[in-house]
Formats: C-alpha cells, structure tokens, sequence
C-alpha cells in the first residue's frame, strides 16, 4: 500500500525531527547553558543563608574599647534570570532608595560621576597614581573585549562609554544613574556575581532602607535584606592610622586568600592592624535555615551552624595619651602655619607631621599618630572620599610609619657615639670651631651659628658639641670616620631598616651611602660619592631618610643604654568566647649596643644640656621632671624646613622616648611643643598655661632665620 508507505516514512522523518529537536535542546541545556542552569538547580536547592561572625574588638592597653561591633543590615543581590535590561532596571531603583535615605553602596569603579574623571588611590604613598592605573588596565577584564576593549589609552569618558555597552545600560536613563548602575555592575563582576554568589550592595543601611525594599519586594526579586555586622569606632577619628580600615576583599587578596575559604563578598582588613591581624581578628561564619544536598533521591536536612567570633586584640597603646599626642599635633601645626606667611620660609606651609611614643624598657609604642587624619565613620561617604583622595596633604598617609625624613641634627648623638666608640674621637678631646670647615677647597660648609650670626662655638668637646648643635665639630669627626662607620652604627641603632612594628604599612627608610646614592641620582656625573657627601650625612643631610618610629625607637635605645628592642603594637591577642590568651608579646631585644658607660654618660649630658641651657631651654625651663632631647632643623628642596625632636624622660630613669616631626615646622625647637605637651599627659603634670580667656596660651615660634646660602649646613 504505497500511501501506508509514505505516511510510514513521513513518521520516521517527524521523529527523527523531533528526536533531533531534543537532543538539541539536551545539549543546549546541558553543554551550551549547563554553567547557567546548573546554578538555578543548586540555588533551589540550597535554602541556608551565611550569617556571618563577628570579627574581633581591638582595645587600648587598659581595655578601653577602640573598635566594637554593631549589628546593622545588609542588602545582597542574587543573581536570577533576569536581563541586562531587567536587571539594570532593578539597580536603578535599588540606587535610588538607597541614595535617598543617604545610604552608601559599594562602587569601587575609578572614576568620578559625571563630568567624568579617574579616581585612583595613592596605594603605595610614592605621591602619584600612575602605576595604581596601569596596574588597573592592565588587569582589566575587558582589556582584550572584542566588541567593547578597556585600554589605556582611553578617556574616563571612553571607559565610561565602553562600561555603558558591555552592561547595555540604557541611554534613556540620567548621566547620573547610568554612573550608578555600571558602579554597582562593575562591583559586582569584581565579586564573582552569580546565581551562587550573592553579591553585597550596602551594608549599614537605614531602617528606612529595609521598610522600602521589604514593601516593594515583587520590584526587587532576589534582592534581599540580612542581619550583619558592621565596624563601630568607640572614639571616631582616634588613632585612625594605626587600627586601619576594613573593606571588601580585593582580587589579590582573594587569589591569595580563596584557600583559607574566604569568598569574593568577604569583608577583610585593607590596612593598618585591620589587616595585619586579619587571621585573627576573622571569625568563623555560621548557617541559618536548612541546607538541602540531593544524594542519590534522599535529601538531608543540615543542622544550623553558629557562627564564632573573632579574637579580640589588646594593644599597647593607651588612647588617653593618644589623644593628647593626635590634639598636640594638630595645634601645634595650625599654629605655626597661623604664624607664618610673614617672611619667607617661616612656617606658612606647615601642614603635617607625626609623633611616635614608646616604651624604654620594652619597645612598647603607647601612642603614635599622624596628621592630617580622617574619620573612618565617614569614609565610605563618597564625597568624603573625594576630599581625602583629592587632599594634597594625603590623610590617609600614615607619616609615623610610612613618612621618611631627614633626622637634622637629632642624628648628632650617634655621629658622637659612632666616632668615640671607632676611637676616631676622644671624650675629652677639645674641636675648635672656625666657623667654616675649610679641609677640602672643593666643599666648604659652615656651622649654622656662622650663617646667622657670623660667630663660632668656639673650643667644643663631645658633650657641648651636642648642647650647641655645632655643625663645624661633627663635619670633623664625620670625616675621620668615613661613611662606612656612620652606617655600622646606624643599623645598630635600627636607623635605615624596619622596626617590626606590626604594621604592614612600614618603611624602611634609608641611611645614606654611596650605593643609595647611586641609585636615586639621576645625574651621571653627581653619583660618585664624595667627601661632602659624608660631612652632611655625619650632621642628619645628605641621603639619610628615616620614619618617626625610627627615631623614636633610636631615642629609646640611647634612653634605656643601648638595648634595641623591637617596635610593638600589640599586647595580646584573646579568645572572644573565654578570654583566654591566644597569644601573647614579650618584649623582643633586636640588638644590644656594646656602649661604654662614660660614653653614654656624655652623649646623654650634652642632651640634658640641649634641654636645661640649649635650644629647648624655653621649652623645658623649670619643668617638673628633668629630661633629655636633641632638636633637629632639615633643609627640604621646597618651601621651610621640616622640625624635628627626640627626647625622653626623666632623664635618669627613662620611662619612655618621643620623636616628633613636623613638616615645614621651621626650626627642631617647635616640634618639642609635642613632645612637652606628651610629657604632661604620661607623667600627670600641671598642664599649659592658659590666657585669660581661658584659651591654652600658644606656644611661642622661632624666628625665621635669613635665608641660609647653599651647603651651609644646618640651622640649629
């Protein structure tokens, strides 16, 4: 039957198309879209939701809390099947409660709204954000787009443009909220956004913000709104440099991390102790609701998990003193710059500085602080971001660890120690002062009393070449040592090297030597090393750049009779659960200087001099306790010299050592207001005199000096 034939053949071809049509669509759900599909079946089949623990508080030394903890809200972003058009949409109105209701969400993009412009952190501290750009091109996921490519050759505008297409955000949308929706796309691909992977928009939103989201909830499909908890800074704007900041973790970071089971939405330490003590500080998160796993056709149901805390940090630092350190600082830099303006290179730039406290006996740091400073309660206010970013002073530079200058004549001391104990100088051999130092017709610098006065020291021994700052009596001793000595007794000291303070920030420094001067020379002909070289370097010039902590720690070793311990933030780290001690930190000797006592004991007298009779004398007269120190004035290339101090006290029984520096502080005298005003505080004694309006009187500022000519030395 021919038409039973047909109609049997035309079947055959309807079910191989049929059958062609689902092994198509079998591959297709299977090979083409298994990654996708494969996320919709697991996220319907896992209901649990994190619920993340707590990291750990960080106390003062006597317990007083620094930073604690709040539980807030955060709103999370699961990926569903939506469009890029669908879900674009959805971000714009998320973007708007938000915005509303003065919320902040996480948008780490580089560039600015609208007129746009890069954005980009001076990570590194070098004053410039080149290389944090093209470290961002060059791992941009985008760079090698087909259709869309990120390159650096491109405008912030052209980077917006290209951003705009890859996520087809819509053009009929303001300039305003398209910059929004690419924020948020652009922090989400960063997070490894997906149908697994929630993403976390906000955190420490407004009740107001949970009411609107909870109303509209049909709008916001997988949007949703959880417990969290949320950093609280017990006294904003106090020792910010030193606890850090927290945010979410960043691709290197988790590159790093991914083992240890962070995820790409963790919230991890970014700097300061934050991140030195993340291993620490991180707790272990918990699950809440049921956890469902297919094995085989049998479902099991998983037991919530509780999450762990955190270990809390106890440091060494005491936040009263600190306050006093951080209010010092700030006053008395306003006040010079307040004073300045009136003759040249008088202190009208005065701007910033730092101060480091620490313990004689131990290495213990009880206060250290920068300043300018910033207030980590509004740093995730995006325009308060822009003024730190923008501020040329650099808010977030932490100068006591990271800041590296010249010492100026607070180096004197150990040029002394290095020349007595390298039996280049005797302890009661006589220099006479001539004014200027005239062994090499080539170089010819002068004292710095000569530049100003046109008068000499006259004869100075060890102990009154410190109290006179004399420039003529260490160019001498400088260049009967040579360089090599300076720098064996320099690294003894802990000058030039890192003190091991528990800050990730740290900087070496350095201490100047031919090798370094090679290095950072850009004229051929000037890389030699010279015999002038090593008179400026033995005075606290030439290439020697050292942080506070350094200084301070120097000052300390000097104190306590040679002991160089290492710099300690950290008292004990204990269990948030029991209070147990997780781990606990000793003092940690680093070097023991093998000091004659009579050479310590002059080195340390003309100290005392320098305050009782020198040029800390207005400073210190009739104090209560009796105190060592050594001003320092260190020619910059630009604008008024930097100020410098170190000091400790009571002289003989030395409880702790402060440095201070002040940029474009004009002359060391002024830095030594800080260190009065530390002393007060430590040892409880009368404070400042006041004026009559009940206002603390201003300390008085040194007069600027005339203008000293080229390689003349230094001021006093």
């Amino acid at each position: 039957m021919p038409n039973s034939r047909g109609r049997f053949v035309i079947l055959k071809i309807v079910i191989a198309v049929m059958l062609a049509a689902v092994l198509f669509r079998m591959f297709n759900l299977q090979i083409i879209q298994g990654e996708q599909y494969s996320e919709v079946a697991a996220s319907r089949l896992t209901s649990n939701i994190v619920e993340k623990a707590p990291r750990g508080e960080i106390l003062d030394t006597y317990g007083t809390p620094l930073v604690t903890n709040k539980v807030g809200y955060s709103v999370v972003m699961q990926r569903s099947t939506k469009t890029d058009e669908e879900l674009n949409y959805m971000i714009k109105k998320l973007v708007d409660i938000l915005t509303v209701n003065g919320c902040d969400y996480y948008d780490s993009l580089p560039i600015t709204f609208e007129p746009y412009g890069f954005q980009f952190e001076d990570n590194n501290g070098d004053g410039s954000i080149n290389d944090e750009m093209a470290s961002w091109f060059e791992n941009n996921k985008y760079k090698n787009s087909s259709s869309n490519p990120i390159t650096p050759d491109m405008t912030a505008q052209q980077v917006m443009d290209a951003y705009k297409k890859i996520y087809r955000v819509s053009p009929e949308y303001s300039e305003e909220a398209q910059r929004g929706i690419v924020g948020i796309r652009y922090e989400a691909d960063l997070r490894g956004f997906s149908q697994t992977s929630p993403f976390t928009v906000a955190e420490n939103v407004s009740v107001d913000v949970v009411t609107q989201i909870k109303e509209r909830q049909n709008e916001f499909v997988g949007v949703s709104v959880i417990n969290d908890y949320v950093r609280e800074y017990a006294k904003p704007g106090l020792a910010t440099h030193v606890l850090g900041r927290i945010g979410m973790i960043d691709s290197k970071k988790y590159e790093l991390w991914k083992n240890d089971g962070y995820g790409m939405n963790d919230v991890v330490g970014i700097e300061g102790i934050e991140l030195w003590a993340e291993k620490y500080l991180r707790g272990v998160d918990g699950t809440a609701g049921s956890l469902k796993k297919v094995s085989g056709r049998e479902v099991i149901s998983m037991e919530d998990i509780d999450p762990i805390p955190g270990n809390y940090l106890v440091l060494t630092l005491d936040s009263e003193l600190q306050q006093v350190l951080e209010s010092s600082l700030e006053k008395n830099i306003n006040q010079i710059r307040a004073q300045g303006g009136v003759k040249e290179k008088d202190g009208y730039d005065c701007n910033a500085g730092a101060a480091v406290v620490i313990e004689v006996k131990t290495g213990n740091v009880l206060a250290m602080g920068s300043y300018p400073t910033f207030d980590m309660t509004q740093f995730n206010d995006v325009d308060y971001y822009a003024m730190l970013n923008s501020d040329t002073s650099r808010p977030m530079f932490n100068r006591a660890v990271s800041g590296q200058y010249s010492p100026g004549s607070t180096f004197k001391p150990l040029t002394a120690i290095a020349a007595i104990q390298s039996g280049n100088l005797t302890l009661d051999e006589i220099i006479v002062d001539k004014g200027v130092y005239k062994k090499y017709d080539t170089y010819q610098p002068s004292c710095w009393i000569w530049n100003e006065y046109q008068m000499t020291h006259g004869a100075q021994d060890v102990t009154l070449a410190i109290e006179n700052s004399c420039n003529y009596f260490f160019y001498e001793v400088g260049d009967r040592m040579g360089i090599d000595t300076l720098n064996e007794y320099a690294h003894k000291f802990g000058l030039g090297q890192l003190t091991g303070v528990e800050l990730t920030e740290e900087t070496a420094g350095n201490m100047a030597n031919p090798e370094y001067k090679k290095q950072v020379e850009t004229n051929i002909t000037s890389r030699d090393w010279y015999k002038g070289d090593t008179l400026q370097a033995a005075i606290g010039q030439s290439y020697s750049l050292f942080t506070p902590i350094q200084l301070a720690n120097y000052a300390a070793t000097i104190a306590n009779g040679g002991t160089r311990y290492k710099a300690n933030l950290i008292k004990s780290i204990r269990s948030s659960e029991d209070g147990s001690i997780v781990k606990e930190f000793a003092p940690q000797v680093e070097e023991e200087i093998d000091l004659d006592e009579d050479v310590l004991a002059a080195i340390k007298d003309g100290m005392k001099k320098v305050v009782d009779e020198g040029s800390a004398a207005d400073i210190f007269s009739g104090y209560a306790i009796q105190v060592g120190g050594k001003t320092g004035t260190a020619q910059v290339g630009n604008g008024s010299n930097n100020a410098v101090f170190i000091a400790y006290a009571p002289f003989n029984d030395p409880q702790i050592a402060v440095a201070v520096v002040l940029e474009h502080g004009v002359r060391g005298t002024n830095a030594g207001y800080v260190a009065k005003d530390i002393f007060d505080k430590y040892f409880n004694l009368a404070p400042q005199a006041v004026n009559p309006d009940g206002t603390q009187a201003a300390p008085p500022t040194a007069a600027p000096t005339a203008q000293p000519q080229q390689d003349n030395g230094l001021l006093r």
